[in-house]
């Protein structure tokens, strides 16, 4: 984390996630060392008598906190939960529960609403089960897909982050056969351009190289093993390297992942969910850190689950969380700087 203590802390909101599982214990697990008050402010979505029973159940260390009422204003050193419902529900801790969608949705939908108003800077979600959080008021396959609903974004790209490990996906949530069909030169264009914004504005590399990955095993064997890397993805990158991006590939995956060649590059394009993920989890699992790149807003997740079958057995590690938190806070910082080094100096003399 590159934050600095003599920096005003960033106002960080965290939606509680999947109230059953291990969400609420990797909150409290982070927040029990009050020292990360010097660079955040952080609100949590959900409830205190919840957060007190986990707890409990967990024998952690109790948190001091406030309880955050409308019309606070936020103070730094202070760890503040925000109610978001009436009524507690009935915890059934480790298992897939109805309740437990719903109140997650809940806490998210508290969160982003402050961060719509400006309430807090940043958000970091824990983990929501994709099939219990279904419902009329909530149809998106995760976090993702609602926060890019929720920003007017036609596709917000998934990034995942590990220190200089940076993977991300042409298509995230979707069936594997249907994911030749929804690749077209465009998208990966597009997913490339947003990528190489990423990485200039919220990571501050000047002039990214980007390695893209085919589709087909062996990057297709020069159409061998399928035709979608030599009609799609190589005038692809073609059409990205002539609007400057530093676009390099197709690779084979397996090869790819398997020597050192990734470590060579600033990010990695792969064309679906696990040909990026799984790799990615191989070599960071329990740092990793999910990051929705193209949004306007800032928002990070730990890179796991919600861990049902450790959820209420003090096994769940608060490693990829905490990650989380500090890449949001850093993104936040890069953005400022970002912004603040493209403006103009020269005003206009009235």
């Amino acid at each position: 984390m590159s934050q600095t203590s003599n920096k005003k802390p960033v106002r960080v909101g965290i939606s509680i996630g999947d109230i059953n599982g291990i969400g609420p214990e990797i909150i409290l697990k982070t927040f029990s060392d009050n020292r990360i008050l010097d660079f955040v402010t952080p609100v949590i979505y959900g409830s205190a008598s919840l957060l007190s029973a986990h707890r409990k159940s967990l024998d952690l260390t109790a948190m001091t906190h406030t309880n955050l009422e409308d019309g606070m204003e936020l103070k730094s050193k202070t760890l503040y939960i925000k109610k978001c419902w009436d009524k507690d529900p009935i915890l059934n801790i480790g298992k897939e529960t109805p309740e437990g969608g719903e109140f997650a949705i809940k806490s998210l939908k508290a969160a982003t609403d402050d961060l719509a108003g400006s309430k807090i800077d940043v958000l970091v979600t824990a983990p929501i089960n994709k099939h219990n959080v279904q419902s009329t008021d909530f149809n998106f396959p995760g976090h993702t897909e609602f926060l890019a609903k929720l920003s007017n974004v036609d596709n917000a790209l998934m990034l995942m982050v590990a220190d200089k490990l940076r993977v991300a996906v042409v298509s995230g949530h979707i069936p594997l056969k249907d994911v030749a069909k929804n690749l077209s030169k465009e998208k990966i264009v597009e997913s490339l351009s947003q990528l190489n914004e990423s990485l200039v504005k919220d990571f501050g590399i000047t002039r990214p190289k980007i390695a893209v990955l085919g589709l087909n095993p062996h990057a297709g064997d020069n159409g061998v093993i399928g035709d979608e890397e030599k009609e799609i993805i190589i005038p692809a990158i073609g059409e990205a390297k002539g609007k400057g991006l530093m676009a390099f590939g197709p690779y084979s995956a397996d090869g790819f992942f398997g020597s050192s060649v990734y470590t060579h590059y600033d990010g990695i394009l792969a064309m679906y969910h696990d040909q990026g993920l799984v790799p990615f989890k191989s070599l960071s699992f329990g740092n990793g850190v999910n990051y929705t790149a193209g949004l306007p807003i800032v928002r990070t997740s730990p890179d796991h689950g919600t861990g049902f079958d450790i959820a209420g057995k003090n096994e769940a590690s608060e490693s990829s969380f905490r990650n989380a938190l500090y890449l949001a806070l850093d993104i936040y910082r890069k953005r400022e700087e970002y912004k603040e080094l493209n403006s103009n100096p020269l005003q206009k003399q009235k």
